[in-house]
């Protein structure tokens, strides 16, 4: 049912309405693979990814989502279910110690069905419209299975849905696929965090090159924590000097 419902969005609901809307762009469609098994890694600018992305894609593509997404209660979350599950998301429990291993197990079940499992490896959505430093989760996908990395560029999502927003401005979203990236060389060294790091490097170099987004070797997680602090910082600074100037400007002052 969940493989009817995925079809009839794309093709009927959602999908024919995004494209006449805003005409999405592709280019290098041609990398995809016709059949068997393929892990898709692309940059992660909006919420809007997950929708622009696979609909430019003629097969089915799944990723991971957070399991909340399929837990709500009553009627609103067995909507909710069939919607996520419907649009090719497989439930994660992002909460739990052994998420990540989660999220593998997952990915593996659906490369190892031949299909095509979308993955964005900085982990969450930029902030910045920057890209930041991939996860090696991406990496030890590809060693452990055998299957090639697609890079993948999204660009304008985050103008059509720009971070903490639900809607933007129009433009037409590109999607760029590059060329796929083989690690066979690397066989047999998944256990190897150097080997993983430099695989994952590579195919953050690849998407850089496809989006033409400035790199930051940072994650992205770590960056959004340092701007909240920085943020709070900066509000803490200006009540207090608020603070100041209603002192100085107080009857005292003005006796004076």
């Amino acid at each position: 049912m969940a493989s009817l419902f995925y079809w009839f969005l794309k093709w009927i609901a959602i999908g024919p309405l995004l494209r006449v809307v805003f005409r999405p762009r592709v280019s290098g469609s041609e990398n995809i693979p016709e059949e068997g098994p393929a892990i898709l890694a692309s940059n992660h600018l909006s919420y809007a990814d997950w929708l622009f992305m696979p609909m430019t894609v003629s097969r089915k593509v799944t990723f991971v989502a957070k399991a909340e997404y399929f837990n709500a209660p009553g009627i609103k979350g067995w909507f909710q279910k069939l919607f996520f599950s419907g649009a090719g998301q497989v439930p994660i429990d992002r909460t739990s110690g052994n998420a990540a291993e989660g999220a593998l197990s997952a990915a593996k079940r659906v490369l190892d069905d031949g299909e095509i499992f979308g993955i964005y490896p900085e982990g969450t959505r930029s902030h910045d419209g920057r890209l930041y430093r991939g996860k090696t989760g991406v990496a030890r996908l590809a060693l452990e299975t055998g299957v090639p990395v697609i890079p993948i560029a999204v660009v304008g999502t985050d103008v059509v849905a720009p971070p903490g927003k639900k809607f933007g401005t129009f433009t037409r979203p590109v999607v760029h696929f590059g060329k796929p990236l083989d690690f066979s060389r690397y066989e047999g060294m998944e256990n190897d965090r150097y080997i993983l790091r430099s695989i994952t490097d590579e195919i953050m170099y690849e998407i850089m090159r496809l989006s033409g987004q400035e790199y930051v070797d940072k994650y992205a997680s770590v960056a959004k924590e340092e701007r909240k602090l920085a943020e709070k910082e900066a509000a803490a600074e200006k009540a207090a000097a608020e603070r100041a100037a209603q002192v100085e400007s107080g009857p005292d002052a003005k006796a004076s």
